[in-house]
């Protein structure tokens, strides 16, 4: 009988349609199978196989690499990247479920894998999986559950991930090439961009809508003479940007709330920033969550809105969210393209005065995250479970790669709640920012 990861190999490639498999397979049993060189796709156990049985697809394999029973050694990018093209990114047209039963060499692989993988049950998610879900999507109950999963994970390994600027967003960067920027540095000039953007001056009020760790709140207070109100649902975010408040001596400028953005009720504020919030919003809420913050500005007040995008589909009713974001990292998170968000602020009442993509600023903030994370990957598993640090390893590395394939982008856009007057308060020319 053929070793174990010969039949693997074969069984993956039946199951591909009969496309070549560009990694090398190393199986438990030790055999490996492949090209040399390539990078290596490790399947440690059996019970991976019985996951993907049962749950076919991208949640299958995500739940076998969180429980660490397949893995990658060597470039994990170069492996990513090697099967995009099979699993995210086939030119081949998509086929109906009752098609792919019918093809004789799918029926043939899944009886190779059921022998394969034995015929124990499905072995139980992975703990950091979330739970099941039920009733409405964003509803205030349901969103704080879903960004404390996400965020309340611990503060040490956040810090470990973001670097000292605790900054959860895409930075803004003078130069691609290593070394030309720190990543410290590239957040600190995108906090400032904001700023600018927003053309904050000393007295004004300044509403930071999922402020996180309180990063943007002391930068708009410290550098900008603001007062500054942020909101965040995770307690433990919050409880970080107080300690950090209270230590820049910015008590009397900045106010940290544990609060939903819909229950805000002390406008007007002169300005609002919102930096990858909007993704947890959804496409149900978007229109409300526009509209709240309109209501929240003064008339001539400006709204600068931070938010990853994905590419519009041909047909936007069959858009599925990700099941691995779904499930592990982002509960309940959705994409939309960039042409929706700025309609949807249009129909609320803002005059969006600018767009700016930054696409590939997030690919290299990316890659400094992973990079922070593998080099203290001995402390990282102290401070959280092998499995949530393996949901961010990939996570972060497939998203760096999704970022620059230009699968998802990220924009600022610049909206004003314009008077009646029409005078929006921009310079004439606009990108000179002051």
């Amino acid at each position: 009988m053929a070793d174990a990861a010969l039949r693997l190999r074969t069984l993956a490639e039946d199951l591909l349609g009969g496309a070549r498999l560009p990694v090398r397979i190393r199986a438990w049993d030790g055999s490996e199978s492949g090209p040399p060189g390539a990078p290596l796709l490790v399947v440690r156990n059996r019970r991976a196989l019985r996951r993907l049985l049962w749950k076919p697809g991208e949640l299958g394999l995500a739940r076998a690499w969180v429980a660490g029973e397949i893995d990658i050694e060597g470039d994990l990018y170069e492996a990513l990247d090697q099967l995009a093209g099979l699993i995210w990114e086939s030119d081949e047209p998509a086929r109906s479920r009752r098609e792919i039963a019918r093809d004789p060499r799918i029926r043939a692989a899944v009886r190779e894998m059921v022998a394969l993988a034995g015929p124990l049950p499905p072995p139980p998610p992975p703990r950091e999986e979330v739970g099941r879900r039920s009733g409405p999507l964003h509803t205030k109950i349901r969103d704080r559950q879903a960004i404390s999963h996400h965020y309340d994970v611990g503060n040490d390994f956040y810090s470990l991930v973001l670097g000292p600027s605790m900054v959860y967003s895409c930075a803004y960067w003078e130069s691609g090439e290593d070394g030309a920027t720190t990543l410290a540095d590239a957040q600190r000039d995108k906090l400032e961009l904001i700023c600018r953007k927003l053309a904050l001056r000393p007295g004004q009020r300044l509403l930071d809508v999922g402020c996180g760790w309180g990063s943007m709140a002391i930068h708009a207070a410290r550098e900008h003479g603001v007062q500054v109100v942020g909101v965040t649902l995770s307690r433990e975010q919050a409880a970080y940007a107080r300690k950090r408040i209270a230590e820049e001596g910015l008590t009397d400028r900045i106010e940290i709330r544990v609060q939903d953005y819909r229950d805000v009720a002390d406008g007007p504020y002169d300005a609002i920033s919102s930096i990858g919030m909007a993704e947890h919003v959804g496409s149900t809420r978007y229109l409300e969550y526009a509209h709240v913050l309109y209501a929240l500005l003064k008339p001539g007040g400006r709204l600068l809105n931070h938010q990853i995008a994905r590419r519009p589909q041909s047909d936007e009713s069959s858009y599925t969210v990700d099941e691995f974001i779904d499930a592990y990292v982002f509960p309940d998170g959705e994409l939309a393209p960039v042409g929706r968000t700025v309609s949807l602020l249009e129909d609320a009442g803002f005059e969006v005065r600018d767009l700016e993509s930054i696409r590939e600023h997030y690919a290299l903030t990316l890659r400094h995250w992973v990079a922070n994370l593998e080099a203290s990957w001995p402390q990282a598993l102290r401070m959280v479970s092998p499995g949530r640090a393996r949901v961010w390893r990939l996570y972060m590395a497939a998203s760096a790669l999704a970022f620059e394939r230009n699968r998802i982008g990220v924009n600022q856009v610049l909206a004003v709640k314009t008077p009646v007057s029409g005078e929006s308060g921009l310079p004439l020319r606009s990108r000179e920012w002051r």
